[in-house]
């Protein structure tokens, strides 16, 4: 055929055929096995047919089941671990002699790190924490003004460091012992969360008045003090929700204008207003208006 060559690789099924096979398999066994499915054994899904329970893998089959090998002699010892779901895993386990070996001269030119090509160092931008520097600038003398910024920060003339303490406690003192009174009175005084005293008899008062509290005579000043605030003269009372009306309220006509006021605004419901095209219609005169200062005044914002 054209396009043929010896070696290559040439596919006699047509496109239609290869999306068939493509498709995957309806197990139909699977439709007619009601048995409970139970996970984590080594059971099969669906059961298997006499022929495959009696086949004979080929010779080709049991090359590649073998396990790939390892020619490393330094992991010839396994250590086999068990997972929880029955699979065995081989972990490799290093003989003990091999932290104590020493590492032969190619595995120490090998540990060390690959170096930078000039032209890379070159291209890197300056925020990079490391970059080339020049010979001129590792020769370079520094001028005046660059030793004194170099220069640390001087203390503050009127700093003052912290002062020593000024009562010194003799050794006396540390070894004292308070007396029993000095311990009584160190004690904080415990008060009850109350405000109220306890009440006894019913006959007690709230709290004891002393007999001096209730013989005492007021002073003028605390008599003065005494007296409630007065209402101002001018204060006026909130009136009843009903007050008698004057004959002439009710017997007053009101103006043509102040019935016209009277009346509710009337518009048109919104089912209305939204067919009406000239219902938000700007007459000519309010486009032509001009405002006044006093309501531009009015139209700036509060300022707060």
């Amino acid at each position: 055929m054209a396009g043929w060559q010896p070696g290559s690789y040439f596919c006699s099924y047509s496109s239609d055929r290869i999306r068939e096979l493509a498709k995957p398999k309806k197990p139909k066994a699977w439709e007619n096995y009601s048995s409970r499915l139970e996970w984590g054994n080594q059971e099969t899904i669906w059961p298997l047919s006499r022929s495959t329970l009696t086949a004979r893998p080929t010779p080709r089959i049991i090359s590649l089941a073998k396990p790939k090998k390892n020619f490393d002699g330094n992991l010839q010892r396994r250590r086999l671990f068990l997972h929880s779901c029955g699979r065995v895993s081989e972990i490799w386990q290093h003989p003990p002699l091999t932290d104590l070996a020493f590492p032969s001269p190619l595995i120490l030119k090998l540990a060390e790190p690959k170096k930078y090509q000039t032209a890379y160092l070159k291209q890197r931008p300056r925020s990079c924490p490391e970059w080339p520097v020049p010979t001129a600038a590792l020769t370079c003398e520094a001028s005046q003004r660059v030793l004194q910024l170099a220069r640390p920060k001087s203390v503050h003339p009127h700093f003052i460091l912290d002062r020593q303490v000024e009562t010194q406690i003799t050794d006396a003192v540390r070894m004292a012992n308070a007396p029993p009174r000095t311990q009584c009175l160190a004690q904080p005084k415990i008060k009850k969360n109350s405000l109220c005293y306890d009440q006894g008899s019913p006959e007690s008062p709230i709290r004891p008045v002393s007999r001096s509290a209730q013989q005492a005579v007021a002073s003028p000043r605390t008599l003065e003090l005494a007296k409630t605030k007065k209402v101002s003269s001018e204060y006026l009372p909130a009136r009843d929700t009903e007050w008698p009306v004057t004959r002439a309220a009710k017997h007053a006509v009101a103006t043509p204008r102040i019935e016209k006021l009277s009346q509710p605004c009337k518009r048109p419901t919104a089912n209305l207003a939204q067919f009406d095209p000239d219902a938000f219609l700007v007459k000519e005169s309010a486009k032509k208006a001009v405002c006044s200062s006093r309501i531009q005044q009015l139209a700036h914002p509060i300022e707060r």
